[in-house]
């Protein structure tokens, strides 16, 4: 059971290797190389905007509710609660945009990809060609 378990690793494992995304991954590395650079003030700006949106989410909430009950009104924290909530999304997606978050994380997965491949192929025995 364990070689027959083994053996169908091995072929996902060298059939995604042989994948043309994977294989450029393997091919040409991620060049980790801007995490080393200065941080541009757009970058500061955008991991600001990305920390004050954690502020104005569940403590602002919880001030909501807090003052929802203090005086009574049930519609502060009704009506105020989800738009805060909404609004720090908007604030945590916004800092995300300046901050460039989908290129980073993209250099991020792009990396992890690859050492997670060269690992398994290392591991399995499995040639750089998918072949076995």
């Amino acid at each position: 059971m364990l070689r027959i378990v083994s053996a169908m690793i091995r072929k996902i494992i060298s059939r995604l290797a042989a994948m043309k995304n994977i294989r450029g991954i393997l091919d040409h590395p991620a060049d980790l190389s801007e995490f080393r650079e200065r941080p541009t003030p757009r970058l500061i700006a955008g991991l600001i905007l990305m920390g004050f949106s954690y502020l104005i989410g569940w403590p602002a909430v919880a001030a909501l509710i807090f003052l929802a009950a203090w005086l009574n009104e049930p519609l502060i924290a009704v009506i105020g609660c989800p738009a805060t909530y909404g609004f720090s999304y908007v604030v945590f997606f916004a800092g995300a945009w300046l901050a460039r978050a989908p290129h980073y994380m993209g250099l991020l997965a792009r990396y992890a990809v690859g050492v997670l491949f060269r690992k398994l192929l290392r591991f399995l025995q499995i040639n750089m060609t998918g072949a076995e």
